[in-house]
């Protein structure tokens, strides 16, 4: 299989200033095409590290990436270093990259500097795919057998450009390269701690065979991700293959699964609504409108996404809801009793089939019977109101996240019970 080293090059990504985005994209983009990323690093602008780092990476892989160090300024060293490593002894003007320099200046209102007609430059060692986004072209170093037997792609390091660069990478990496498929696979999971997940399904995974590779990947907002990936082979036997064990994995997590693609839980509850034909609402309190915002952030959503009311202070819950005074007085805000009353309200309010709630302690306080982490979550319907308490350890912006996930896979649940009766 073919092997490829990502490569980040400039001091502003190893001091914080810049978060690295390009590594991340490419590495997408290669695993995708069948390239396996063995090695991504990250290196400042200095002329011995840049050499020493990529004579390693190009000793090691098939396929050298490198993002950055492109520019007209004087800390852009990464052309010069890879002429001295191609054993180029001289630069040569590249017209066609020249031209889109100059359109781009015009279509500025800038004149033409030195310092950019010099972007148009390259080793005399290299080939160019030009780079129609910016001014830096994108170079390709052939080195032959005696040396690495590599090649390294320099592209530029902004990020717009470095992307859109992709599609002109892979093209030439397909016409030079024997590529083999690469399969993933992904189920989403929702309601297990990575921990009881592993080791729940511990006799499945060790049962893989040699080629299958499983990995876990947590997020707050979409559960945890279970990537199945298989490396050779046909495509076709592949999907047959994966689609056995994806099968044998829902079986045993059942509703704990809720989709079979890499999915987020605001999308899946979108066709389960869609295809039932029923509406949604929300009343949010400690998610303060991040519930509404997940929901609206699914294309299509206003077919069952009614609106929602952030009752944040009291008298909202009471005079927009609808939630009894006594109700909050005997029972405090943060309680279930508070999560139905909403529920319910929001639901007469809208008029929707469905309506979801939060109630809780988002942090940094909090109060006398709840500790911080603490939400109440209700769910109204056709069929009656329920509630379910969750305590989290986070900070507020975690809490909230984690507050918002759990309501939007409550109310989940709540349909798919609904529904099943």
């Amino acid at each position: 299989m073919i092997q490829a080293s990502i490569c980040t090059i400039g001091n502003e990504i190893l001091i914080g200033q810049v978060v690295d985005t390009n590594s991340s994209r490419i590495a997408s983009a290669l695993e995708e095409s069948g390239i396996r990323v063995i090695r991504m690093l990250s290196i400042g602008d200095d002329r011995e590290e840049i050499l020493n780092n990529l004579r390693n990476e190009l000793s090691q892989s098939d396929i050298v990436i490198t993002t950055g160090g492109l520019g007209p300024t004087k800390d852009d060293i990464t052309k010069g270093v890879l002429a001295e490593l191609s054993g180029s002894t001289g630069y040569v003007e590249h017209a066609g990259q020249l031209a889109i320099v100059r359109d781009i200046l015009h279509s500025r209102g800038l004149d033409m500097l030195d310092s950019n007609r010099a972007q148009a430059l390259v080793p005399d060692r290299c080939e160019v795919i030009p780079n129609h986004l910016g001014t830096a072209p994108i170079m390709v170093f052939r080195f032959p057998e005696e040396s690495f037997n590599a090649t390294l792609y320099a592209l530029p390091g902004v990020p717009f450009e470095a992307v859109g660069a992709i599609p002109e990478v892979l093209k030439d990496i397909r016409a030079n390269y024997p590529l083999t498929h690469i399969l993933h696979r992904s189920l989403m999971v929702y309601g297990m701690a990575e921990s009881a997940l592993s080791e729940f399904i511990a006799p499945w995974e060790d049962a893989l065979p040699k080629d299958m590779h499983l990995a876990y990947l947590p997020h707050p907002l979409t559960g945890i991700r279970l990537r199945l990936s298989i490396y050779g082979g046909s495509q076709e036997e592949q999907e047959s293959r994966a689609g056995e064990q994806i099968a044998r994995l829902k079986e045993m997590l059942s509703n704990k699964v809720y989709s079979d693609q890499d999915d987020t839980l605001e999308a899946t509850l979108g066709r389960l609504f869609k295809s039932a034909g029923m509406t949604l609402s929300a009343a949010e309190s400690c998610t303060g409108g991040e519930i509404s915002h997940l929901i609206t952030s699914v294309p299509g959503s206003s077919a069952y996404y009614l609106g929602s009311v952030t009752s944040y202070a009291v008298s909202v819950k009471e005079r927009v809801l609808g939630v009894p005074a006594d109700t909050i007085e005997r029972f405090g805000v943060v309680s279930s009793e508070v999560a139905a009353a909403m529920a319910e309200g929001v639901r007469r309010v809208t008029g929707s089939d469905y309506a979801v709630s939060t109630t809780g302690l988002a942090g940094p306080d909090g109060d006398a019977c709840n500790p911080v982490g603490t939400v109440w979550i209700g769910v109204a319907g056709p069929s009656g109101v329920k509630t379910l308490k969750k305590h989290f350890r986070h900070d507020r912006k975690r809490n909230i996240q984690r507050f918002a996930a759990e309501a939007l896979d409550f109310l989940r649940l709540r349909v798919l019970e609904d529904l099943s009766n």
